[in-house]
C-alpha cells in the first residue's frame, strides 16, 4: 500500500508550511515530551532525590530525538497497552535502560506527580498514575507556533502597507450596502484591511505573552504528592517549577491547575486565531468583489488555468481558498468553547481527542492563510483605467451635493435645487436601467437653464480628488514613516525584509 492508498489531510498535505508541521509531528511530539521527563529527572536530582544517577541522566540525554526504531516499538506497546504515553515510557526505557527506574517518577498525563505513602522509585511504581508529559508540551507547541506565525502576520500587513501608501490618493468609488457611496482612495481601502490585521497581531501577542507553564503541579492541582516527596519542604516544590520553567523557556507556571491547565487557554488561543481567520475572510471577499469589477486583481501565473470549461476565465481563486480555509478557522473557537465548558471537576478526559485534532489545525489553517494572504498582497494587480470608467459612472451623483450648494451660493432656493436635482436623478437611473445607457445626468443638467448659474463651474466640480476628502491624509498617517504600523511592525523588521513573498505549493 502506498501513500495515494490511504486518506491524507489535505492541511497538511496542499496548504501549510513545513515549519507549521514540524511543530505539530509525532516526532517533534514524541521528543518534546523525552525532553520534559529529562527536565523533569534534572530538576528533581537538583533537588535532592539521589535515585537519580547522572548516569540515568545522560541515557536520557542520548536519546532525546526518537527514532524510526522506537515508533515501531511504541505502536506495538499502544496496541498492547491502549495508552499512548505508557507506550512512549517503555520505549524510552528500551532505548535509556540506565534511566528506566527515574523516568517520569510518579508524573501524570500533564505533569504532575502521585506517589505512593511508601515510595519506592521502580519502573511500575512510575506508571502508578495517569501517563506522562502532553500539556507542557501542547503549550510548548502553541507557544512555538505562535512565535511561526506572529512574523508572517506582520509581513502581510507590511504588504498591504506599502500598497496603501502608494495607491494613498487613487481615487474610488466607494460602497455602503454594495451600493455606490462617496469615493475613497484606494489606499484608504487597503489601510482598512492592515488595520484589521494589526488588531489581530495585537491580539496573538497579548495571547502568546499571557502564556504559562502547567509545570509540576500533581494528580488535581494541589502539588500534595510533591510535600511528599520534598518532606514538606513547599520552597523545593516552588524551586522545582521555577527549573521547569527555565528549561521549557517560559516566565512562569499558572498560578493554579487541575489536573491539567485550564483549557480555557486554548479557547483564548482560538479566539485571536479566529478572529484573525476572519479577517482574512473579509479582505479576500472584497479582492473577489473588486475582481468581479476588474478594478483589481490578484496575481496570476501565465499558464494558469481557471476553467476546465471557459478557457477565457481568470478566477480569484487564491481569493476564494482565503475565504474557505479562514471559514474553518473562523469558527474553530466553537470547539475550544465547548471543551472548556465540558471540563467536570477537575478534569474530564473528552478534551483529548478532539484537541489532538483542533489544536494543530488552527495553527495549519493559520499558517496556509498567511501564505495566501503573503501572495495576494504582494501581487495585487491595480487597473487605473477601469477604476475610473467605474467611478465616471457614479461620480455625477457624487457631485450633486456640490452642485445643490453652489446654486444656494448663487441665490437659489436649497428645496428647490434639491427637488430640481432628485427628479432629473430619478430620470437618469430609470433611463440607465431601461435602456442600458451611461449617466447623463450632467448632460441633463446642462440642458436645463434653472442650473445655468453654475454651468460653467460644473467641469471643476468632477474632478474625483475633490471627494476622496482626507483619505490621503489618513493613509499616510497611519501607515507612513514614524507612524502607528510602522511602529507596531518594527520587532518584525529583520523578518519582513529578509524574508521572500510566500509561493503557493499548489
Amino acid at each position: 500500500m502506498t501513500k495515494h492508498d490511504e486518506y491524507e489531510s489535505p492541511l497538511a498535505h496542499r496548504y501549510a508550511s513545513r515549519e507549521i508541521k514540524r511543530i505539530f509531528s509525532p516526532r517533534e511530539r514524541a521528543s518534546t515530551w523525552r525532553k520534559l521527563w529529562l527536565w523533569l529527572a534534572e530538576a528533581q536530582k537538583d533537588l535532592g532525590l539521589t535515585q537519580i544517577t547522572d548516569k540515568a541522566l545522560e541515557g536520557l540525554r542520548s536519546n532525546l530525538v526518537v527514532s524510526d526504531e522506537a515508533f515501531q516499538v511504541i505502536a506495538e506497546e499502544e496496541r498492547i497497552r491502549r495508552h499512548d504515553v505508557m507506550s512512549h515510557i517503555f520505549a524510552l526505557e528500551k532505548d535509556a535502560p540506565d534511566a528506566a527506574g527515574i523516568i517520569h517518577i510518579g508524573a501524570t498525563s500533564c505533569y504532575g506527580m502521585c506517589l505512593p505513602r511508601d515510595f519506592k522509585v521502580s519502573a511500575m511504581q512510575s506508571l502508578l498514575t495517569d501517563s506522562a508529559v502532553t500539556d507542557n508540551a501542547d503549550l510548548i507547541f502553541m507557544r512555538d507556533a505562535l512565535r511561526l506565525i506572529l512574523p508572517k502576520i506582520a509581513k502581510v500587513i507590511h504588504n498591504l502597507s506599502k500598497f496603501a501608501l502608494k495607491f494613498k490618493d487613487l481615487p474610488t468609488l466607494a460602497f455602503t450596502h454594495y451600493q455606490a457611496a462617496q469615493p475613497i482612495s484606494l489606499g484608504r481601502r487597503a489601510a482598512q484591511w492592515a488595520q484589521d490585521l494589526a488588531m489581530d497581531l495585537e491580539d496573538i501577542e497579548y495571547v502568546l505573552a499571557s502564556l504559562r507553564f502547567r509545570g509540576a503541579q500533581g494528580t488535581t492541582g494541589s502539588q500534595a504528592s510533591f510535600m511528599e516527596i520534598f518532606h514538606g519542604d513547599t520552597a523545593k516544590i516552588d524551586r522545582l517549577n521555577e527549573i521547569l520553567c527555565e528549561k521549557a523557556g517560559f516566565e512562569a507556571c499558572y498560578d493554579i491547575s487541575t489536573q491539567t491547565y485550564t483549557r480555557k487557554v486554548d479557547l483564548r488561543i482560538a479566539n485571536a486565531l479566529s478572529a484573525f481567520g476572519a479577517s482574512a475572510i473579509r479582505i479576500a471577499t472584497d479582492i473577489r468583489h473588486l475582481a468581479h469589477d476588474k478594478i483589481l486583481d490578484e496575481p496570476h501565473e501565465a499558464t494558469q488555468t481557471g476553467s476546465s470549461a471557459m478557457a477565457f476565465k481568470s478566477n480569484p481563486m487564491r481569493s476564494e481558498r482565503i475565504c474557505s480555509l479562514g471559514r474553518k478557522l473562523s469558527n474553530i473557537s466553537t470547539n475550544f468553547s465547548a471543551t472548556f465548558s465540558s471540563q467536570w471537576l477537575e478534569r474530564t478526559l473528552d478534551d483529548s481527542a478532539i484537541r489532538r485534532i483542533d489544536i494543530p489545525e488552527m495553527f495549519l489553517l493559520t499558517d496556509a492563510l498567511l501564505i495566501l494572504l503573503d501572495d495576494v498582497t504582494h501581487g495585487l494587480v491595480v487597473f487605473p483605467a477601469m477604476i475610473r470608467s467605474q467611478l465616471q459612472e457614479e461620480l455625477p451623483f457624487m457631485a450633486t451635493e456640490n452642485i445643490i450648494m453652489k446654486l444656494v451660493h448663487a441665490g437659489v432656493s436649497r428645496q428647490e435645487a434639491h427637488e430640481r436635482i432628485r427628479v432629473l436623478s430619478r430620470e437618469t437611473v430609470e433611463t440607465m436601467k431601461t435602456n442600458g445607457t451611461k449617466n447623463d445626468l450632467i448632460a441633463r443638467i446642462e440642458k436645463d437653464d434653472f442650473f445655468k448659474p453654475i454651468w460653467a463651474e460644473l467641469d471643476g466640480m468632477l474632478d474625483p480628488k475633490l471627494f476622496i476628502g482626507r483619505s490621503a491624509e489618513i493613509v499616510e498617517r497611519y501607515c507612513g514613516s514614524g507612524g502607528p504600523l510602522e511602529r507596531k511592525l518594527e520587532k518584525y523588521k529583520e523578518y519582513i525584509d529578509s524574508t521572500a513573498t510566500a509561493t503557493l505549493a499548489v
